[in-house]
């Protein structure tokens, strides 16, 4: 892929363009589709193509050559800049042919870093990297996502462009060194800032007008935070074993990349939007053996908002989620908001959720501004202790509702070998009258403790096999 760097220069709509379209025709080139098989009892089987999509998805791997960012000048004082130094290695590391830059045990204080092709940024156990409060090592602009729209803005902490072979390994800690006072205060008006409001309105409308992104321009004094780690339009993404702490808000954001593997991270950052892992308009993803405990949804499949995701018109596709823990959060395994390109071929199996702060085991939200086609998800061998709300949950009237012209859609899931001890319901689906829910199968599920009915609005084909609620055995398709 042809790569165009981003620097403090005004990005210009020509070349924004030319990397748009050549990343397109690279990606369109590429046919990812796969076929639903029937399962013994002539039903859809969601779950043939599981195995389809997992030989297609392959870990990068490196030169056996490491970088120390020692040697390039960095200090694990805690105190010292080491942006400089990592910059460094990075470079040397790419210009050598690709390895692992090694962060050692130690406290690396540093601004943002930019992965290239073939490059490992390693942790090794007991570094941390800890990332600057100050905005300014965020510059220059780079082009990015806010909440589903492309723009100009701060660097993300860990970002690459355009690249392939790119991975964060190690068993060390990403601290985004995010609280009440600093980025997570962006968020709200006060302390003589106007909060992200205003700038994020600006954005939409933009978009809504179709302002080229790179005519996109926020950075400095707009407060719209910057995403902790994201790769955008990147092949071959490896992110494993490393914490993070703390963020500014979504914590692991690929954005329009292919063959992703984010394995065995421990998150835990409480903020606002701090969402775990937010796959946007990507294709083949797995996700396996993360533990999520977060201040927003712990997984949340995103394809872009409103005219952006209908322009670049990427679904999130082909992704499998397993053996993963969610413990707080709004959603264990959330389709949306931001899901104007579609999503389809969902996977999420042997999962633990468990707690009176998780709101929802399988969640999507979508409405009439965002619209979007979901399709073919499918949840099996999954244990929920407690949760705030419900097991299954689909809202379309999340927040614009039924203001818009674009009608979301939401087909073809199926729940089985599920198990929930409590909950508040088990079930709470709101379509709209002109755009059914449709064809929710749940199969062999147990959900105990339940406390409410049902919510069902403008469902169709909810069928409901072998599906026990307070040890009453339900056999029935509903229609509402």
């Amino acid at each position: 892929m042809v790569k165009r760097p981003l620097t403090g220069a005004p990005f210009s709509r020509r070349a924004f363009l030319t990397h748009a379209a050549f990343a397109g025709t690279a990606v369109a080139a590429l046919d990812f589709r796969v076929d639903t098989q029937q399962d013994s009892a002539g039903r859809l089987d969601p779950w043939s193509t599981a195995d389809e999509i997992l030989r297609r998805i392959r870990p990068p791997s490196f030169p056996h050559r490491d970088f120390d960012i020692t040697k390039f000048g960095a200090r694990g004082d805690g105190q010292a800049d080491s942006t400089a130094a990592i910059r460094d290695a990075v470079s040397a590391c790419a210009a050598a042919g690709g390895g692992r830059v090694v962060v050692p045990a130690g406290r690396f204080v540093t601004g943002a870093v930019r992965l290239q092709s073939r490059v490992n940024l390693h942790l090794e156990a007991d570094a941390t990297l800890a990332f600057s409060r100050d905005a300014h090592a965020y510059l220059p602009l780079v082009l990015t996502r806010f909440e589903g729209v492309e723009l100009m803005n701060y660097s993300p902490f860990i970002y690459a462009l355009g690249e392939h072979d790119v991975a964060i390994t190690g068993s060390g800690t990403l601290d985004g060194q995010a609280n009440d006072e600093f980025w997570w205060s962006w968020r709200a008006r006060g302390a003589g800032r106007p909060g992200q409001t205003p700038a994020r309105n600006r954005l939409l409308e933009m978009s809504a007008k179709g302002v080229p992104p790179g005519e996109r321009r926020f950075g400095p004094d707009a407060w719209l935070r910057p995403n902790f780690i994201q790769p955008y339009r990147c092949t071959n993404v490896l992110v494993e074993g490393v914490a993070i702490v703390n963020s500014p808000m979504w914590e692991v954001h690929p954005v329009l990349c292919t063959n992703v593997t984010i394995r065995g991270l421990k998150i835990s950052s409480h903020g606002p939007n701090n969402d775990g892992c937010d796959p946007e308009s990507c294709r083949d993803v797995l996700i396996e053996r993360c533990s999520f405990d977060t201040g927003d949804d712990c997984i949340a499949l995103k394809s872009g908002r409103n005219e952006d995701g209908r322009r670049i018109n990427r679904p999130i596709e082909n992704v499998i989620v397993r053996d993963c823990e969610m413990k707080d959060g709004h959603g264990g395994v959330t389709i949306g908001s931001e899901i104007s390109g579609g999503a389809r071929n969902i996977f999420a199996e042997r999962c633990r959720m468990d707690s009176p702060r998780l709101e929802r085991a399988l969640r999507f939200k979508n409405n009439a501004a965002r619209g979007g086609v979901i399709e073919r998800i499918a949840m099996r061998d999954v244990t929920i202790g407690d949760l705030a709300e419900a097991v299954v949950a689909a809202d379309f009237y999340y927040e614009e509702g039924k203001n818009g012209a674009f009608t979301p859609v939401l087909r073809d899931v199926d729940v089985r070998h599920v198990t929930s001890r409590k909950s508040q319901y088990a079930f709470l689906l709101r379509g709209f009258d002109n755009a059914p829910i449709t064809n929710i199968r749940v199969t062999d599920c147990t959900f105990d403790g339940v406390a409410k009915p049902d919510v069902l609005e403008s469902v169709r084909g909810l069928v409901l096999t072998n599906v026990r609620i307070n040890g009453t055995v339900r056999n029935e398709t509903v229609d509402r």
